[in-house]
């Protein structure tokens, strides 16, 4: 750790040195203003004017406009931007100058991010989607997953939880592991991070690296993909400016499920349903005393600017949210800064980047089970009783006062974050650049929790308060070194790039409980005073007191190369090889290799299509790559002793803890194999007014990850960690982008996104390591039920849901179900052999449709999102929509005549009657805004006022909350009864150029 820190230390010092350096002595000469604008006439901000032959430059502001002092009067200007074709204008004198850019075939020149460097598209082999921040998700984003959902395809990014410290799941091409993590590899600026790391006012494009023959150079960090985010830059002169962006949101429960209401509970007493004794006397609706109607804002600052040798950008970014309940919230502040210096007539450049940010929310009381208790209470009862203490019922199970927990309870999260990393590129000649880069992320941690003397547990454990306090330190030094070299000659072109990366992750912490405290006041800041650490008996109740702390160290190190040829600018191979070795594998394992070779070729340059006008550019891909998956955990191949606190006993007057083995070592264990080869078309049509991709792939993971039963002795513990199995994705993904109208005055673009995958678990066993079956079971019901949801078989996929099928009932309101030879049973007679698969909780096909709408300066965008062909475990349904259950309150379907014959009258049953179909149709967010004409104003360049709507409307046939939740994992498709609501959004936003 002290060599990471004294090399950013001395990197910094030499950079600050060498600013000082900085010519900023401008030249004399001929001064020359112009505009910008694209072919419908509306200004291009951020286009680069470069005087040729020399390094003076500068860029055009938010009206398209630029001034720049040239050498002399027969000067000529290399005017370039992103998606249009370069040109070169003379200035013979001018002093004004009107440029208008030719849209060149954008899909295919765009600049993408690939693995340690960038390339064209056009010159891309591998299957790479990129978004740029002109396309982003207007509005409300709670992180940079939002600013792309339904505008990848291929990229499932679901929003399962309206709470406010949640973050988006992600995942890439399907489910291809069984232990491991599938979420993706995230990289800011090349340096690991998450998706929320940065603000996302700060991000300029998101590159998605999705097959293997892109992703290997990554090599075990690759195998679920890479998100590579870039923020934005500043690289050429310009002018400081200064932008302001701020929204205001207000949010809302986006749909309730229909409960009884104390009239409706009275009328049911009435009937006889209920005892006289069910009307409690008052009407409460528990929803409203535990929710707020929660604003939210959000402010961005930036600053940027500099010389054609040093230049920077600074922002602050600080988020406020509010949550549905009362007292959630979520607080963040995030300041970055960026500063490149250029030398030694650009053969040396320097960047530094310091990002910090604070985060901190109230930590109290689970608010899903919360709302659960709220849903769930009587509504003709109170929240407090005559005395003015909470009313509560002894005899209930899993049945509290749901305000209680939230007044009781005090707590809080923080983190602080630091990213701090510096990069040095040397260019001795041209087209060779050698980079070294050093990085350190630091995130430190500390959250206090604690119940006061009339929280619910206090009162059942009988115990005068409960207090804990958690700190953490997580540490990842990252140190890389580079080098390319590109050569152009004749029909040829290629680049070399050779490197090494070392990665060493730390992280610590430490956890402590205490209860029995003398007064409330401390809360949880004096743990000490709690008696319970002192009082202890004959007896030892781990529940009431205890401590712990953990550290834990992994290592990775990659040596990796990559070959990029093109002969022709038609015919183009990559090659690339990582060797790399991690701690987290066996003994025997330390080191893999992951290779990965694709092929393009660019149909559109040959000769015979010369005459096809039509096609802008064509171009066939085909990639094959490994990657590896190494265990979340480390030291999952060693040996593990372990204390069991549960289980100390007294022993001449003295408490003994006894130590054992939890773990078998394993030197073989080693990274889960994943081969995949991907076949693509990239195509640009009619003046680039259509464009996309196809693409499709199959995935073949081998040597998973699995506990598997071993015998005892020889071995100590009955299960072993080992690789064995396979599993096996294969899936089809279309883009298409299509310009519908381009004007002066109205623009109409569509996006289309598209994809299917099929998974298949083709084996769990080997020949060393086998399981008992070729099935295991995974979910769960919860209590009362007690029974598993899903079912994990070879040949199947992940995620089929796994119970009895419900056909009908009978005239009493019991389940008639299909048994084992097809014919229908009681459900009384069932067996486990009666059951059957049910549905399965992955969608088969996913959608997205975006459409963008411009009329002079006014605009609309539009983005809608699908998921099809899935089903759903509606929890909410199975447990409350039964009448027999009467110590809750219940659905107002509960009284519903099932199959149209009778009211239900079984016990809670887990059968297909509660799983649903969950396709459904998001209108996921409608922005309209408008651009203020400011003309000449000497203090405003752009003035953009906006309104957005998130999560508007759903259409579905689920009955439940939202069709969109979890999809991670062997249980998918199961919608919670302890469940975040999720929330529609309102929100109205200003930016300001200054």
């Amino acid at each position: 750790m002290r060599i990471f820190q004294g090399l950013c230390t001395l990197l910094t010092i030499a950079f600050m040195q060498l600013a000082f350096l900085a010519n900023t002595m401008a030249q004399e000469g001929h001064t020359v203003s112009g505009k910008v604008t694209n072919e419908a006439g509306s200004p291009v901000a951020g286009v680069s004017v470069l005087e040729t032959g020399t390094k003076n430059g500068t860029t055009t502001d938010n009206n398209g406009e630029f001034t720049l002092k040239v050498s002399r009067t027969s000067a000529r200007l290399q005017i370039s931007y992103v998606g249009y074709a370069q040109q070169l204008v003379q200035v013979n004198g001018q002093q004004t100058l009107g440029i208008t850019l030719q849209q060149s075939a954008r899909s295919l020149d765009d600049v993408v991010v690939v693995g340690y460097g960038k390339q064209k598209k056009g010159e891309v082999t591998g299957a790479v989607a990129q978004v740029k921040s002109e396309d982003f998700t207007q509005g409300f984003a709670r992180d940079a997953g939002q600013l792309i959902q339904g505008k990848v395809a291929g990229l499932a990014i679901v929003t399962p939880s309206g709470d406010p410290t949640a973050t988006t799941q992600v995942s890439l091409r399907g489910n291809s592991t069984i232990m491991s993590s599938t979420e993706p590899l995230v990289l800011i600026d090349g340096i690991p991070g998450a998706l929320n790391t940065v603000a996302p006012e700060d991000i300029e494009t998101i590159d998605v690296l999705k097959d293997g023959s892109a992703a290997a150079i990554y090599g075990t960090r690759g195998t679920n993909g890479v998100i590579l985010i870039t923020t934005r830059k500043r690289n050429t002169k310009m002018a400081a400016t200064m932008n302001y962006d701020g929204y205001v949101s207000v949010q809302s429960i986006a749909r309730k499920m229909e409960f009884l209401e104390a009239g409706d509970v009275r009328k049911l007493v009435a009937e006889g349903f209920y005892p006289d004794t069910y009307d409690k006397g008052t009407s409460t609706n528990w929803l409203d005393e535990i929710t707020q109607s929660p604003v939210s804002h959000t402010h961005n600052l930036t600053l940027q600017g500099g010389t054609g040798q040093t230049n920077y950008i600074a922002s602050l970014n600080f988020r406020s949210w509010q949550g549905l309940f009362n007292r959630s919230d979520n607080r963040q502040f995030t300041g970055r800064l960026e500063v490149n210096h250029v030398m030694l007539d650009n053969k040396l450049r320097f960047n530094l980047s310091l990002l910090g940010r604070n985060r901190k929310y109230f930590a109290g009381p689970n608010y899903s089970y919360i709302y659960r208790q709220a849903i769930i209470r009587n509504p003709t009862d109170s929240v407090y009783n005559y005395l003015g203490r909470y009313k509560e019922d002894p005899n209930g199970y899993f049945y509290d006062n749901p305000v209680r927990p939230i007044n009781e309870t005090d707590g809080q999260y923080r983190a602080n974050e630091t990213r701090m990393n510096g990069s040095v590129i040397f260019s001795p000649i041209k087209d060779l650049n050698i980079k070294l880069l050093v990085s350190q992320v630091k995130i430190n941690s500390l959250s206090g929790y604690s119940e006061s003397f009339q929280h619910r547990a206090s009162e059942t454990n009988s115990r005068s308060g409960y207090a804990s306090r958690n700190g953490g330190l997580y540490q990842d030094n990252l140190l890389e070194f580079t080098t390319d070299y590109t050569k152009a000659f004749n029909a040829h072109k290629f680049t070399l790039l050779g490197g090494y990366s070392y990665q060493d992750v730390d992280n610590e912490g430490f956890n402590a409980f205490n209860s029995n405290f003398p007064t409330d006041l401390y809360s949880y800041n004096n743990l000490n005073s709690g008696n319970s650490l002192y009082d202890r008996g004959s007896t030892f109740n781990v529940n009431n007191y205890g401590m712990g702390s953990y550290k834990t160290n992994h290592k990775l190190i990659g040596f990796f190369g990559r070959l990029n040829y093109s002969l022709l600018d038609r015919y183009l191979l990559m090659a690339s090889l990582r060797y790399e070795g991690s701690s987290k594998f066996g003994e025997n394992y330390k080191w893999g290799t992951f290779p990965a070779v694709s092929l393009g070729w660019r149909i559109s340059r040959e000769n015979f299509m010369r005459h096809v006008d039509f096609v802008d550019d064509l171009k066939l891909r085909a990639g094959f790559g490994i990657t590896g998956t190494v265990p979340d955990q480390p030291y999952q191949s060693l040996i593990s002793l372990s204390y069991f606190s549960n289980n100390r006993f007294l022993y001449n007057g003295t408490w003994i803890q006894p130590i054992g083995p939890t773990r078998n070592p394993n030197p073989d264990l080693r990274w889960e194999k994943k081969e995949e080869f991907n076949m693509g078309l990239d195509f640009a049509l009619f003046s680039s007014r259509l464009s996309g991709s196809i693409d499709f792939y199959q995935r073949n993971t081998k040597d998973m990850l699995y506990n598997f039963p071993v015998p005892v002795p020889p071995n100590l513990v009955g299960s072993t960690l080992a690789n064995a199995g396979s599993m096996r994705n294969r899936g089809l993904e279309l883009l298409l982008n299509y310009d519908i109208i381009r004007s002066k005055d109205i623009d109409f673009k569509a996006n289309v996104t598209y994809s299917t995958n099929r998974n298949e678990l083709l084996s769990i066993s080997n020949d060393i390591y086998q399981t008992t079956n070729n099935y295991f079971y995974a979910g769960h019901t919860g209590e009362p039920i007690q029974e598993n949801t899903h079912r994990v078989e070879v040949g199947q996929p992940i995620g089929n849901f796994w119970g009895y099928k419900s056909i009908d009932i009978d005239n009493e309101g019991k389940w008639i179900i299909e048994g084992e030879d097809g014919k229908p049973i009681p459900i009384a007679q069932s067996k486990p052999t009666d059951k059957r698969v049910l549905g399965n909780g992955i969608p088969k096909h996913v959608a997205g449709l975006n459409l963008y709408f411009r009329y002079k300066r006014a605009d609309l965008s539009v983005n809608m999102r699908g998921a099809f062909a899935y089903q759903i475990v509606n929890f909410q349904r199975l447990y409350y929509e039964n009448p027999k259950i009467k110590q809750y309150n219940l659905l107002k379907s509960a009284f519903d005549n099932v199959y149209g014959k009778t009211r239900l009258d079984n016990d809670l049953a887990y059968v297909s009657y509660y799983i649903e179909d969950g396709d459904h149709w998001k209108v996921d967010n409608v922005t309209l805004g408008y651009n203020i004409a400011v003309g000449n104003n000497k203090y405003f360049k752009k003035v953009r006022v906006y309104a957005s709507a998130l999560n508007l409307l759903v259409l579905t046939g689920y009955k439940g909350i939202d069709p969109e939740v979890n999809r991670l994992g062997l249980d998918p498709g199961l919608d919670s009864r302890d469940k975040y609501p999720t929330t529609r959004t309102f929100t109205f936003g200003i930016n300001l150029g200054f």
